[in-house]
C-alpha cells in the first residue's frame, strides 16, 4: 500500500533526512531542522510510504506572495523504487496541495545533464525552462560527485501545462549523456567533459536567442527562437 503523508512529527522529519542523506551524500541538501521549521510554518514537506517504509520525500517552500508561486526544493525516491511512476505520484500530490492553497506555479532547479530528469520535467510534467546559471549552489560532494553546480530553473504552471514544440519549430539540439550518475562513478574526467561542452553550447544557444522548448532522450535539449 503507498501513501503520501505530512511530515508532522520530528521522528518523520529524521526519517525523511536520513531519505536524502543516502541520496545527496554527506554534503546535506537540507538539515531536520529546517524541514521542521519549513513544517510548522505551512509549507510543503512530505514523506512517500509504501507499505509503511518511507521511500521518498518531498520538501517544498512559498515563494513572494504576489508570485502565488512555491518553490519546491527537493523532491526525491531512493534509487531501487525509481522508474515505476511514483515520483509522479508525488509530483502531482505537490501539485494538487499547491492549487488548494492558491499556487499557480512551482519552480525548481535541476542538474541539465541527467537525461532522466530533463524528460521527466520538461515532457512528462510539461514543465518550462525559465534560466541557465553556471555553478548555482558551487561543488557538491553528494549528487554531483564534485562536479560544479549547473542548473536549469523551470516553472511549472499549474494551470497551463507545456506542450513540446513542433518540429518544423526546433532550430536547434544540444545532447546530452543517456546517464551522466554512472559516467561519474566509473568515467569522472569523460563526465567533466561533458560538463564542460554541454555548458559552451548551451552558452552559445542561448546568446543565439534561442530558448529550450522541450526535451527529447535521442536529440537531447530542443531550441526553438526565444
Amino acid at each position: 500500500m503507498r501513501e503520501i503523508r505530512d511530515l508532522d512529527t520530528v521522528e518523520l522529519i529524521l526519517e525523511a533526512q536520513g531519505i536524502f542523506d543516502a541520496i545527496r551524500g554527506p554534503q546535506r541538501v537540507i538539515d531536520a531542522g529546517t524541514m521542521r521549521a519549513l513544517q510548522q510554518s505551512g509549507n510543503y514537506a512530505t514523506g512517500y510510504f509504501d507499505d509503511g517504509r518511507m521511500v521518498g520525500a518531498s520538501v517544498a517552500f512559498f515563494g513572494p506572495p504576489s508570485s502565488r508561486s512555491m518553490h519546491s526544493h527537493i523532491t526525491a525516491l531512493l534509487p531501487e523504487f525509481r522508474g515505476r511512476g511514483w515520483g509522479r505520484e508525488l509530483k502531482e500530490h505537490q501539485r494538487q496541495w499547491a492549487l488548494a492553497r492558491d499556487v499557480g506555479n512551482i519552480t525548481w532547479t535541476f542538474d541539465p545533464l541527467v537525461s532522466r530528469n530533463a524528460h521527466f520535467y520538461l515532457t512528462v510534467l510539461g514543465a518550462r525552462v525559465t534560466g541557465y546559471a553556471v555553478n548555482q549552489y558551487g561543488i557538491f560532494g553528494g549528487g554531483d560527485a564534485g562536479d560544479e553546480s549547473d542548473r536549469l530553473d523551470v516553472k511549472w504552471a499549474l494551470a497551463d501545462i507545456a506542450s513540446p514544440p513542433a518540429d518544423d519549430a526546433v532550430q536547434a539540439t544540444l545532447e546530452i549523456p543517456d546517464n551522466i550518475e554512472h559516467l561519474r562513478l566509473e568515467a569522472p574526467a569523460e563526465a567533466q567533459e561533458w560538463r564542460m561542452r554541454v555548458r559552451r553550447e548551451m552558452g552559445v544557444l542561448l546568446n543565439r536567442g534561442l530558448a529550450i522548448a522541450g526535451f527529447d532522450p535521442k536529440r537531447g535539449y530542443l531550441f526553438v527562437q526565444a
